[in-house]
């Protein structure tokens, strides 16, 4: 099972933190992989949910244990080019990462090769026991 923080949570949602590098860098050292929204902009990548915010460095993004949302075209088309594992979605029922891994959005029915996301939000319980794995702002429930 593999376990995603969505945008550095672990405990619940904590906007003023989410997306900034640091609170990554702290959620990837307890041993999480993290879901973080990416921006390409200007020749330069950020992070940010709504918008760009926090600068990042490529070498950043290569990290393995990070699933980079894409939020503009620019930042899936340098993500890819960059071989960064990535995907795009806005409100799809199920989205293909660039690792062949089905990112199924809350509710959805589950496969062995799907991540469960934010389970919280499906307003009905979830057997997440035959996915590949959750992204959810409260992961440490489920580790």
């Amino acid at each position: 099972m593999i376990f995603i923080s969505h945008r550095g949570n672990t405990i619940g949602s904590n906007p003023k933190l989410e997306n900034n590098p640091k609170y990554i860098l702290a959620t990837l050292n307890k041993n999480y992989d993290v879901e973080i929204d990416v921006w390409f902009v200007k020749d330069t990548f950020y992070l940010g949910h709504d918008e760009p915010q926090y600068e990042v460095s490529l070498l950043f993004l290569q990290n393995s244990k990070l699933w980079c949302h894409a939020k503009n075209l620019q930042a899936l088309q340098n993500l890819l080019k960059n071989n960064i594992h990535c995907f795009w979605h806005q409100n799809d029922d199920y989205t293909l990462t660039s690792k062949g891994v089905i990112w199924t959005y809350p509710g959805k029915l589950l496969t062995k090769n799907s991540i469960c996301v934010m389970p919280e939000k499906a307003n009905k319980i979830i057997d997440t026991s035959n996915c590949l794995g959750v992204c959810s702002d409260f992961i440490e429930d489920y580790k």
